[in-house]
């Protein structure tokens, strides 16, 4: 392969992605191998955009909002538009994380509250139970 190209394998290999993930996201339109034959041959435009849409999973994005950011890239004003977008809804998305966040923790204490109090009820019952002996 030329330093500029590189299969489905390669792809996979680099990426840690699977054929079926590579395969999933040109259905998406969100990758466009050129094609010779069956063989899928991946850019260094590929590349970029499918680092682009890792991080994005990686944060939440939704496929949709990966691909409208991807799609602002082409508006022409130097990627403002694009970093701007990008940057919205990274913010919504954070905010989205920590609340969830705030949520689990609540939920781990209650979780711990509870674990506490069935040791207390467990030893309770089981000291109960021996002075019966």
């Amino acid at each position: 392969m030329t330093e500029n190209l590189m299969t489905i394998r390669e792809m996979c290999d680099a990426y840690d992605v699977t054929p079926r993930t590579l395969r999933f996201y040109e259905s998406k339109e969100l990758l466009f191998p050129h094609r010779e034959g069956q063989k899928r041959l991946f850019t260094k435009r590929d590349r970029a955009r499918l680092k682009l849409i890792l991080r994005g999973k990686r944060f939440g994005f939704s496929l949709e909002e990966i691909r409208q950011l991807l799609d602002l890239y082409y508006v022409g004003d130097q990627q403002l538009t694009q970093l701007s977008r990008t940057y919205d809804i990274a913010r919504d998305r954070l905010t989205d994380m920590e609340n969830q966040r705030a949520e689990l923790d609540e939920a781990i204490d209650d979780l711990k509250a509870q674990l506490k109090w069935g040791e207390r009820m467990i030893a309770s019952m089981t000291e109960t139970r021996k002075v019966a002996e």
